[in-house]
């Protein structure tokens, strides 16, 4: 067996933002936790998860020479029970929908855009 001494764990997902503020609060919003704008500082928030795996938004502040490249793949997913509720919840929120609901046996997902363009999915496991 190899040895290393990397963890086998995701432990943070960073995602790039213009603007810290806005997307506290629009992540907050889809995530249906409460929102404090006076508790956001730049350049990185950390949104209050349950999971083990950390998420935080990061505008780069102290690298004025960032420039942000949305990604078009999927950066992660968010886990849902109900892909379908899920779905017409994101779509009520004016959430421009990238890909619609695709089915692989019981595996079931969508992709969206978060404020800054990336693509994210939503999936049932």
């Amino acid at each position: 067996m190899l040895s290393s001494p990397i963890k086998t764990k995701v432990n943070n997902v960073f995602i790039h933002v213009i603007n810290l503020k806005e997307s506290a609060e629009w992540y907050s919003n889809l995530l249906g936790i409460p929102f404090d704008p006076d508790k956001v500082e730049s350049p990185v928030y950390n949104i209050p998860v349950t999971s083990e795996t950390g998420l935080s938004l990061d505008d780069h502040t102290f690298d004025p020479g960032f420039n942000l490249n949305p990604s078009d793949h999927v950066l992660f997913n968010f886990l849902v029970d109900d892909v379908e509720e899920a779905y017409t919840f994101v779509k009520s929120k004016g959430i421009t929908i990238t890909r619609e609901i695709e089915r692989i046996g019981d595996f079931a997902y969508f992709n969206f855009r978060d404020p800054d363009g990336n693509v994210l999915m939503i999936c049932n496991c």
